[in-house]
């Protein structure tokens, strides 16, 4: 299984991913680096999803987009704020709303991904912080934990392309 481990700590504000993968920790890098890779597995799993823009670099910005089966769209951005390749990057995370405004609705989230070797594999740990204890909540209620592990578990196929 790739994904080990999915925490949600209220106090610490956060959720975390914790996965493996049996590729090596340049290649799973790849899946955050290209936005052909990206686009095959961020979004849900029964959408599609376009990185519209993907400037991968310190101070870079991407933004997406995903259609989900019944034709309806939603839209997020990442500012870059950190890139140590090949074993962390750091961004904040949001939504769009029309003409790429983005929505104050669900707040912003840091999300900071390391990459390291673990016995022949690759361990990526996703941390998602939260700025309140109410922005955690509502992001929790809206799934984020489980859309971050099916997310995740999908990496698994990109990585032997």
């Amino acid at each position: 299984m790739t994904v080990l481990d999915v925490v949600t700590d209220a106090e610490e504000l956060t959720v975390t991913v914790t996965a493996e993968f049996a590729a090596p920790v340049q290649r799973v890098w790849q899946v955050w680096a290209d936005r052909r890779e990206l686009a095959r597995w961020w979004g849900p799993p029964d959408g599609s999803t376009t990185f519209e823009q993907h400037d991968f670099r310190p101070g870079g910005q991407a933004r997406y987009r995903t259609t989900r089966p019944d034709g309806s769209e939603s839209r997020g951005w990442w500012q870059i704020s950190a890139i140590d390749e090949p074993h962390r990057l750091e961004f904040e995370d949001g939504v769009t709303v029309e003409n790429g405004v983005r929505a104050t609705c669900f707040g912003v989230t840091h999300v900071r991904i390391t990459l390291e070797p673990a016995e022949g594999r690759t361990r990526m740990v996703l941390l998602s912080s939260f700025s309140s204890v109410d922005q955690l909540d509502q992001m929790v209620s809206a799934g984020v934990a489980e859309g971050l592990r099916r997310k995740v578990e999908r990496i698994e196929a990109v990585l032997p392309a």
